[in-house]
């Protein structure tokens, strides 16, 4: 194909220059022929004639003829029909003949009109045409070499943005929608490119939606589920160990045993599907922000549904102004769930609790407390799979890897109101660095830093008149 394209501008060159060096050849004869005819202006004498006619050049057969000076008119190559007509228009004529072309000049001499002729052989027409034509075809050759170049190239290019795009997309097709490419090679593989990584974005997106749904869903059932447990521990006693009891007295705490049974396997299932499903998104997502006063307000609308059904006193205080926190809002209201969901759990109903949210020092504290009977070994409580309260003790857990997650800690102590304090400290996204000083939470904390780690840390006891 390059051939054929370098052939279609070349043969056109070679032939205009062969036209060129035909045009040349003319010109040079009427160079010769203009030698005799300004001498037959100035004389006719023959032999004056015949000396210009010599001067025009060496090859006697290429030499000017004049006819009609009344000599022999048979000695040139031209036939009567062309002298006649250069004579009768006289104006130059060129008309070709065998071996070559001829070249008529009429010149006026007073009443009768003589015409010089010179003859271009073939040879003459022709000179340097093979030289050209093989300098063209060396042209030719190095345009077809240089384009075979061009196209490799860019044929290479293009197999190797191609099989990016191709490799690419069995990633995503073997499930791993990280995967992106740099686009390369031809504008459309270029835009198609652009185009995958735009649906891989979009692709991440809808599966991290997806999975969000699904976690919202799952901690949105802890509330009908709380509730349900609650009602299922206000039931009679499902022990049918001790006494004796009617078919249906048995039949009855049977019952009251698997409804009790179905809800400790829902709540373990629930929690599991959160925790594995907030991992999952956090991967995905990345780091997140959102603002803690907004999740606290959005989670007590909910909690305090089942607080008003159990008379339970309720306050939430600082939750006013907006207050940003490092990690993803749904896993901020995961932990809240999860901590709140305790206190229905464990402590009698009509227990009061309180929600405070709190920034100082660097970091953001999500207190909430109770009056209940408290935690007896706040350590123990906070280690996954331990609970003095023969629950699995996933829910603080939550609550601890969100705040680990927001560099944080998560800590037990004993609250104003009398029973089990959690505290959940995040770090501040807005505080200004400060100089770690020896007093203070943030010299403690440089302090616990440099020593074993803990399980959690303490968040200083607040007096019954802070805010």
């Amino acid at each position: 194909m390059c051939g054929l394209v370098a052939l279609a501008f070349l043969v056109p060159l070679g032939i205009s220059l062969g036209e060129r060096t035909r045009e040349e050849a003319i010109a040079d004869a009427a160079r010769r022929s203009a030698l005799v005819t300004g001498t037959l202006a100035v004389s006719t004498e023959p032999a004056v004639v015949q000396r210009a006619v010599e001067a025009s050049g060496e090859d006697p057969a290429t030499r000017p003829v004049v006819h009609g000076l009344g000599g022999d008119d048979t000695a040139g190559r031209a036939d009567g029909a062309a002298l006649a007509r250069a004579a009768a228009d006289r104006r130059s004529v060129v008309t070709d003949v065998p071996g070559g072309v001829l070249r008529l000049d009429p010149v006026v001499l007073g009443d009768s009109v003589a015409v010089v002729e010179v003859f271009v052989p073939d040879a003459a027409l022709d000179e340097g045409a093979t030289g050209r034509w093989l300098l063209l075809g060396a042209v030719a050759v190095a345009l077809v070499g240089a384009a075979v170049l061009v196209v490799d190239r860019v044929a290479a290019r293009t197999v190797d943005s191609t099989r990016g795009l191709v490799q690419a997309a069995l990633a995503v097709g073997d499930g791993d929608l990280g995967v992106r490419v740099e686009p390369t090679g031809p504008r459309e593989l270029a835009e198609a490119g652009y185009a995958f990584n735009r649906m891989a974005d979009r692709l991440v997106a809808a599966r991290t939606d997806e999975r969000e749904l699904v976690a919202d869903l799952s901690h949105r059932l802890r509330t009908p589920l709380t509730v349900l447990r609650l009602d299922a521990d206000g039931l009679d006693s499902d022990d049918t160990s001790v006494g004796s009891f009617t078919e249906a007295e048995l039949d009855r705490r049977r019952a009251i045993r698997r409804i009790r049974q179905a809800i400790v396997t829902l709540e373990g299932e629930i929690d599991v599907l959160i925790n594995t499903t907030r991992k999952a998104v956090a991967h995905e997502a990345g780091p997140a922000m959102c603002d803690v006063s907004e999740v606290v307000r959005d989670r007590m609308v909910f909690w305090s549904a089942l607080a008003g059904d159990q008379n339970r006193p309720h306050r939430v205080s600082g939750a006013q102004l907006r207050i940003p926190a490092p990690v993803p809002r749904a896993e901020l209201a995961a932990a809240l769930d999860a901590v709140i969901g305790n206190v229905f759990r464990y402590t009698p109903q009509g227990t009061a609790f309180e929600v405070a949210v709190s920034r100082r020092d660097g970091y953001v504290a999500i207190r909430i407390d109770d009056a209940g009977p408290g935690i007896a070994n706040p350590d123990r409580a906070l280690r996954r799979g331990a609970s003095d309260q023969g629950s699995t003790g996933l829910g603080l857990d939550i609550a601890k890897r969100v705040a680990l997650q927001a560099n944080g800690s998560v800590s037990i102590d004993r609250a104003r109101l009398g029973g089990a304090s959690v505290v959940m400290l995040l770090a501040d996204p807005e505080a200004t660095p400060r100089q770690v000083s020896r007093f203070g939470l943030v010299g403690r904390m440089a302090r616990d830093a440099r020593e074993p780690k803990a399980e959690g840390r303490r968040w200083p006891r607040r007096r019954p008149s802070d805010g």
